[in-house]
């Protein structure tokens, strides 16, 4: 399990990131496409690092809402 960030991109499209695998981000015009699409960047971001005999990152985010 991995936590993800998402957010409104510039243009129009929805962005996604996965802050414990640094670099794996993803987009998708809604935010069911940027879910899946994220979702599949996640697990091949990890079979690459398998498969290159690295080690794989734990999850170690926590998030808040801090409001101003």
């Amino acid at each position: 399990m991995r936590q993800v960030i998402i957010y409104p991109g510039e243009d129009g499209y929805w962005v996604a990131e996965c802050p414990s695998l640094p670099g794996c981000v993803s987009q998708g015009k809604t935010k069911e496409d940027v879910i899946q699409n994220i979702r599949d960047a996640i697990e091949l971001y990890i079979e690459a690092l398998a498969d290159d005999g690295l080690e794989i990152p734990e999850e170690r985010f926590e998030s808040i809402l801090v409001a101003i």
